[in-house]
């Protein structure tokens, strides 16, 4: 056991001095690296080629440095006090070579500043690594720590904020250990605030925010009651409130009350120092700091301290900050009397005077504007103050509109029509200020115009009068508010006024505007044919534009007043065919101009002729040029045609035929149109118009002698009616749907027909075509009965009376009739009288043919009910059948009565009066046979 013991100390011996020659080595390889650094930080630098190998030597002494340092790093139990003295040595040896190098480098490149801030890491190491348990070496901690602050500054200034980080961490646990309260120098006070505070900025730069708030709240432990160290930590903490303001997080409230926790111990210190320029920088934050933290009771006590002290109360800021304490806590009163000393007090500039009344008008509000007005004509009294004051203390009691905007506009035209006021505006250096003046109150005046505010808006605007030289440059200007004061009053319903001011603004600077504005004033004075001589003016202007008859019109229009309107949108319209660049569309302005017109009572025709004007317009300039394209196209298509329509309808139903028939014939060519290649989907309306305008004309001739058809007119029907021909067989096929507009109502194609026929009569040799017509139309499937009795009953009549045609008429009438499950028995009673009444027309057999129908007629009644056909039309037949008999008789034709006579006998069987009659005739009947010796059986 002994033996083994005693072995293994010689072995621990032997190992010592082993290490011990090892470390000797490696100080001597140290301090070898040093010289050579020593060496290097003499020499310097003349070309980049230079530098490139600068650098590269540098590296190779900070490896081999890092590798020396290692080594010795293994040694440190074993080292001696001799060993560390000498390290400690090295190392300053080592930093003030650092020192020399870096004074000799004027080169930015940033490699040569990196191997030195590593040179100087190196350095410091070597301290670390001797300890702080050398002797000989007073503070061993605090010089250690100073060296790792320094390199960690480097590194900072490097944006290596690791590395910087490191240092400043290695620095701390250096001087944690040591008792604050015991140390007295002022150097090593000052140097654990200064690290603290740069590890604070280090972590802030790697985006560490709390931590970086926590090693500022701790530099707070050093301040020693130093006034310098309060100011550094003051200015720190302001640095990072600005960083926060402008990043907006939400640490902003926390680190400005941190700030102001330090700035109001601060002040105390600082008042007593009597540091001038520092009790500025403290109400500049103080501002800052209330504008975020709302802390007023806070800020007002710094202003006591700073006022009781006796420096700070001759820095002009410190009022305004007193006033905007009260303020924020609501103590007007107090406000008012700080704002009221600073009107006293002549030492206050100009701008802070004029910023200390903005911040309390924008708090007090309305009810400090009165006394806004007061104090600045109070300062007036005191000292001379500039245009610009006035301008600003203007706008801010203008404000920018919203409750309380008229009382605080009463307020600013009080202040501006002050003598006082005005007077600091004359002369031309104050020509800024005092067109800056006029814009405040002209945009004050139009804002309340804007709200129909038109009272407070017109004394703006004559308060902004004040602020325009009565000279010929500003002739326009005075003219334009005297235009709108005129506005202000019309729309007050002040009209003579109105008419004053727009008489001066003409007189100054005639124009369009102005002569609208007294359009306007004669059109609420309701005097027409005044209004209407305006019109003749405005376009005389030399500034005119078709604008302005647009207007003319919307308030013409708006003020019902329809003469004018008409005239208005009729002087506009004849613009057009000038060929100007219209703002307005033409087919707008027609449109507009017939609406007008048709709110008025016997205007037809002047409609008429405006409507003519838009389709010869509209196949000018092609109807997508003047009505548009697309959609906006196809409506103002249909709104012409329908208007059209409906008033030639309308004149229909008055039975003014002339008008009806052009308009119906212009609704045909308005449906007629296709815009942007659609199908002509009012083809059905086209032919509608078509037929019941040639009606219309013929109507106009039945009930107008005056107005009888010229051949010219009768081919141009002829040719409207072919058109509607053309269209008619594609619509009528289909069952009729409502108002579906590919279909036609039979009632179209009967009045087409009937229309034909009448209009073909008028020519020379058409019998036979009226014929083909009448047979087309009884062939389709649109025709009725009574449709064709109808024809039948025309064909018959008047002095083209065409037999022909009525016999087949009425013929295809019976024939369709007696067709039907359900006759009609009194039409068809009808058209067998008519039958019969065309038979004596004819020549040749119309007796045998009369006769026949009367067969038919017997056949036809029996075996009907009583009273199911006509009594009267059944006592016609009969009695006209045997007063026939009579002619034949006299004439000695005793058969032929006969015949006549049994016809008459026959029908009379179905008179409801048959025993009266029917008895009366066969005594007769026999008597007459026996006279004649006549024994064949009746």
């Amino acid at each position: 056991m002994r033996i083994s013991e005693e072995e293994m100390s010689q072995e621990l011996r032997s190992e010592s001095e082993c290490t011990n020659n090892n470390n000797n080595n490696t100080l001597e390889e140290i301090e070898l690296s040093i010289k050579e650094v020593e060496r290097l930080s003499l020499s310097s630098l003349s070309s980049s080629s230079s530098s490139s190998s600068y650098v590269l030597h540098l590296h190779d002494l900070c490896s081999k440095l890092r590798d020396s340092l290692s080594r010795l790093r293994s040694g440190v139990p074993l080292l001696s006090n001799s060993s560390k003295l000498q390290i400690w040595k090295l190392s300053y040896r080592l930093w003030n070579a650092c020192v020399d190098l870096s004074n000799s480098i004027s080169n930015s490149i940033s490699s040569i500043h990196e191997e030195h801030a590593k040179l100087r890491q190196i350095s410091a190491d070597l301290l670390l690594l001797a300890g702080d348990d050398v002797s000989g070496i007073p503070s061993p901690s605090f010089k250690s720590a100073s060296f790792f602050y320094k390199t960690g500054l480097i590194w900072h200034d490097l944006k290596k904020f690791d590395f910087a980080s490191t240092c400043f961490e290695r620095a701390t646990d250096l001087t944690s250990k040591i008792d604050v309260f015991h140390i007295s120098d002022a150097d090593e006070q000052r140097l654990l605030l200064d690290l603290n505070i740069a590890r604070a900025i280090t972590s802030w730069e790697l985006s560490d925010t709390n931590i970086s708030l926590t090693l500022l709240n701790r530099s707070k432990n050093f301040l020693f009651r130093s006034p310098d160290s309060y100011r550094v930590l003051a200015n720190q903490y302001l640095i990072f409130g600005k960083l926060l303001l402008s990043r907006n997080q939400q640490q902003q409230q926390q680190q400005h009350q941190q700030h102001k926790d330090v700035h109001q111990e601060d002040i105390i210190v600082s008042s007593s120092s009597s540091s001038s320029n520092f009790t500025a920088q403290a109400l500049k934050f103080m501002n800052e700091a209330l504008d975020l933290s709302q802390e007023f009771e806070s800020l007002l006590k710094c202003i006591k301290v700073l006022r009781d002290g006796g420096g700070g109360d001759q820095h002009p800021c410190l009022p305004v900050l007193a006033m905007k304490g009260w303020l924020g806590l609501g103590r007007y009163a107090e406000a008012e009397k700080e704002l009221r000393g600073m009107v006293i007090n002549k030492g206050i500039p100009e701008t802070i005077w004029v910023s200390a009344v903005e911040a309390y008008f924008q708090a007090a509000g309305v009810a400090g504007a009165d006394t806004t007005k007061s104090l600045f004509l109070g300062l007036l009294d005191r000292c001379h103050v500039s245009a610009n004051a006035a301008v600003r203390v203007a706008h801010r009691v203008i404000g920018s509109g919203g409750e309380g905007s008229r009382v605080r506009a009463k307020v600013v035209a009080d202040l501006v029509s002050d003598k006082r006021v005005m007077s600091l505006f004359s002369g031309e250096d104050a020509e800024k200020e005092r067109t800056t003046m006029h814009s405040v109150l002209w945009n004050c005046g139009a804002d309340h115009f804007r709200l129909k505010d038109y009272e407070t808006g017109a004394d703006m605007f004559e308060k902004s009068m004040f602020y325009v030289p009565h000279n010929v440059e500003n002739k326009v200007l005075r003219a334009k508010c005297f235009r709108v004061l005129c506005l202000c009053h019309l729309g007050l319903s002040q009209l003579d006024q109105a008419q004053e001011y727009i008489n001066q603004a003409e007189q100054l600077h005639p124009s369009t505007a102005g002569v609208f504005l007294k359009f306007k004033i004669y059109l609420q004075k309701k005097d027409e044919e005044a209004s209407i001589n305006q019109l003749q003016a405005m376009t005389s202007c030399h500034d005119f534009t078709s604008d302005f008859l647009t207007l003319s019109a919307h308030e013409a229009i708006a003020s019902k007043a329809l003469t004018v309107a008409i005239a208005t949108l009729s002087k506009l319209l004849s613009l057009y065919s000038c060929g100007k660049v219209m703002s307005t569309p033409e087919v707008e302005v027609i449109r507009t101009l017939i609406t007008v017109l048709s709110q008025g009572s016997g205007n037809e025709p002047e409609i008429l002729k405006v409507t003519k004007q838009a389709r010869t317009r509209m196949f000018e300039v092609s109807p997508e040029k003047f009505l548009g394209k697309g959609e906006v196209g196809r409506r103002e298509r249909d709104w012409f045609a329908a208007t059209s329509w409906n008033i030639g309808t309308r004149m229909g139903t008055e039975k003014k035929y002339g008008l009806c028939a052009e308009f119906l014939q212009l609704a045909s060519e308005f449906y007629g149109v296709t815009i942007s290649g659609d199908v002509e989907d009012n083809i059905a309306m086209v032919c509608k118009s078509l037929i019941l305008s040639v009606s219309a004309m013929i109507t106009l001739e039945k009930q107008d002698i005056a107005s009888a058809l010229l051949d010219s007119d009768v081919k141009r029907a002829l040719k409207l009616l072919d058109r509607a021909g053309k269209i008619l067989p594609s619509i009528s096929s289909g069952p009729q749907v409502g108002d579906d507009p590919t279909t036609i109502e039979a009632s179209f194609y009967f009045i087409y027909t009937l229309n034909a026929y009448h209009l073909q009569g008028r020519l020379s040799d058409t019998g036979h075509q009226q014929l083909i017509l009448i047979k087309n139309f009884a062939s389709s499937k649109l025709c009725t009965p009574q449709y064709l009795l109808q024809i039948g009953l025309n064909a018959s009549q008047g002095p083209r009376a065409n037999l022909e045609v009525a016999e087949y008429a009425y013929n295809t009438c019976l024939s369709n009739l007696l067709s039907s499950a359900s006759p009609d028995y009194k039409t068809v009673a009808l058209v067998m009288r008519k039958l019969i009444g065309l038979a004596g027309f004819k020549k040749g057999n119309a007796d045998d043919e009369a006769y026949g129908m009367y067969k038919q007629a017997y056949q036809i009644m029996v075996g009907l009910k009583e009273g199911e056909f006509p009594s009267e039309e059944a006592k016609w037949l009969a009695t006209t059948a045997w007063n026939r008999a009579a002619l034949p008789v006299r004439l000695g034709q005793i058969g032929v009565g006969k015949k006549w006579m049994r016809v008459g006998r026959e029908l009379s069987q179905y008179l409801g009066e048959k025993g009266k009659y029917t008895g009366v005739m066969e005594e007769f009947l026999t008597s007459f046979k026996q006279k004649f010796n006549d024994h064949d059986d009746c």
